[in-house]
């Protein structure tokens, strides 16, 4: 494994964060939020990708530029582990492990997201959830970190809203899943922050306020204004 290399620190200077494997940029917008000058890579022209963007096969990309960032953020392509992929029968490839060893060359500190069928590869993750971050939304997303940062889990509120079958209609009360065939797309993007998404988007990202709190734990954990 690359040792760490040391985070430049410039006075006035925003964080270059990369975010791999970038889809429509709910990750990049979260770390905007938090301070980051995020640049977005992934292998599909992105147009709705809010920050600037480079497409590029990720894991190449890591291998390749991953040391000019400050942070790496990594999502995988979850179909691979997602149950409704699995149900469907579609095979799609497994790049968790190649993520990791592209990100672990680079130096710098890391995280990879993906979904809880995921979680048996993922090492110590934190699970992340729309209630803590006051959404109408559970969306449990997991977060496995590296190269020198870590993240604290943060208290899991209990699910006392009930959840709307999925892709069905939300009823008054219950919380939507947003996956798959789903209705309401405006409500969706009211829910998740995410007001520019189409719905195969949606499906995906992850709730920019997951990561704006990772960001966040970033700059009080490796992040100083040079003096």
């Amino acid at each position: 494994m690359t040792q760490p290399v040391p985070i430049r620190r410039t006075r006035g200077a925003r964080p270059r964060l990369l975010d791999a494997f970038c889809c429509q940029g709910g990750a990049g917008k979260g770390y905007g939020d938090a301070g980051f000058d995020v640049t977005g890579v992934d292998n599909r022209p992105q147009p709705r990708y809010p920050h600037t963007f480079v497409q590029a096969d990720a894991v190449a990309f890591i291998r390749e530029h991953g040391a000019d960032f400050d942070f790496i953020h990594t999502s995988p392509p979850c179909q691979h582990d997602s149950e409704c992929q699995r149900i469907r029968g579609n095979d799609h490839p497994d790049l968790i492990a190649p993520t990791r060893a592209a990100l672990e060359s680079t130096g710098r500190p890391w995280v990879i997201e993906n979904v809880r069928g995921a979680v048996p590869k993922l090492r110590e993750p934190v699970m992340l959830c729309g209630a803590m971050f006051g959404l109408q939304t559970y969306r449990h997303r997991y977060f496995e970190t590296g190269g020198g940062f870590t993240l604290a889990q943060p208290p899991h509120p209990a699910h006392t809203a009930p959840q709307a079958k999925m892709g069905r209609p939300i009823p008054p009360g219950h919380f939507g899943q947003f996956v798959g065939n789903f209705s309401g797309v405006g409500y969706a993007r009211r829910v998740l922050g995410v007001p520019w998404m189409n719905r195969d988007g949606i499906r995906e990202c992850i709730p920019p306020a997951y990561t704006q709190w990772v960001g966040r734990a970033f700059f009080h954990s490796l992040w100083e204004v040079a003096a």
